[in-house]
């Protein structure tokens, strides 16, 4: 009933895109100083955006949506959810918990009493069994176009679940600390076995998400503070459940596979390297870095502004160089400038 044994991790072999995914990945990993000492300004404004996104995509995952405007004064004003919405309460949750795990996630070392509070704090605002093992046995469902209701995996029994998850750590962190395993790889069945232990009543898949960044951050992969891995899941999520669910047949009896999952895991985290290198640009030359803040700056605009405004976006970046990249994007057919002079409005085609 686990992914852990040494044995079953010794077995595990890798074809050739996994290999050149983690060795993406660690190229990417190797640049965050680079990233972080170029294009500062570039990294705040994802790191943002990244808060919103994740925070939506995992609740979206789940059937759990607010209208945009909401949300995004829930999560960029860290505001209070409107009393007794549940939604709202789902949202600001899961915000407070992700908040968390940007913030002190070296401090935050994986355990069964970790999972406990972070589950507690993800029911804050909604009430729920918030913080409590699953009390009654339950099933990963899914519904076919015609109303039945097919088992997809029946996790670990309730009274089993304190044990299991007792056991996960030990395992997690007995192959960590040996260190033969590639971290990665660690990750994706770490999150595999949380599934399939199913360890709460309610909210399993928005934990393992959190987890996941949680697990990222404390092996130095930072690229979920910029890059919401949750909004790629969602992106794929057709590959999302099915790798989970091809994995985690046979898991009882340790005859499961885990290389859908962990092939499927990588190629997120490789994408998200590759999302981040693109959104940041030619980090070779400061010209790069400001070309990207302006168009970022454009990005983030209404389908129509002026100068001025993309000026107090990015007041690093002077009026010629925005002059200049907004006349290469109307070159290529993307604005169009409306009148001339100081107050002339540009609009996105």
């Amino acid at each position: 009933m686990t992914s852990f044994e040494p044995s079953f991790i010794r077995s595990i072999r890798f074809d050739h895109e996994t290999v050149r995914a983690l060795s993406d990945i660690g190229t990417g990993r190797g640049r965050q100083d680079l990233f972080r000492e170029r294009a500062p300004e570039i990294l705040e404004h994802l790191r943002r955006r990244s808060m919103i996104e994740s925070t939506e995509s995992s609740n979206r995952l789940e059937g759990i949506t607010v209208p945009a405007a909401v949300l995004q004064h829930l999560v960029r004003d860290n505001a209070n959810p409107a009393e007794g919405n549940r939604p709202q309460g789902e949202i600001a949750g899961y915000r407070n918990v992700l908040n968390l795990v940007h913030e002190a996630s070296d401090v935050m070392k994986p355990s069964p009493n970790l999972l406990l509070q972070m589950h507690r704090d993800l029911f804050k605002f909604s009430g729920g069994a918030g913080g409590r093992w699953k009390a009654t046995d339950n099933l990963i469902t899914q519904t076919a176009p015609d109303g039945t209701v097919l088992v997809r995996f029946k996790p670990i029994a309730a009274w089993q679940t304190p044990e299991a998850i007792a056991h996960l750590h030990r395992r997690y962190t007995a192959e960590i600390a040996e260190g033969l395993a590639n971290p990665l790889v660690l990750i994706a069945l770490y999150v595999l076995d949380f599934l399939c232990i199913h360890p709460f009543a309610d909210g399993n898949g928005r934990m393992a998400r959190l987890l996941t960044v949680l697990l990222l951050y404390r092996h130095g992969y930072e690229v979920a503070r910029w890059i919401s891995i949750e909004q790629l899941y969602e992106r794929t999520k057709d590959s999302y459940y099915d790798t989970l669910y091809q994995s985690s047949q046979g898991w009882h009896d340790s005859r499961h596979d885990p290389m859908p999952w962990i092939g499927y895991f990588l190629s997120v985290i490789q994408a998200a390297y590759f999302d981040l290198e693109f959104r940041l640009g030619d980090l070779n030359s400061t010209h790069g870095v400001k070309k990207q803040l302006v168009l970022d700056a454009i990005g983030r605009a209404g389908n129509s502004f002026r100068i001025s405004d993309i000026e107090q976006a990015v007041p690093s970046v002077g009026r010629d160089h925005i002059r200049n990249v907004l006349r290469e994007q109307r070159q290529a057919g993307r604005l169009r400038c409306d009148d001339k002079g100081r107050y002339a409005r540009w609009r996105k085609i």
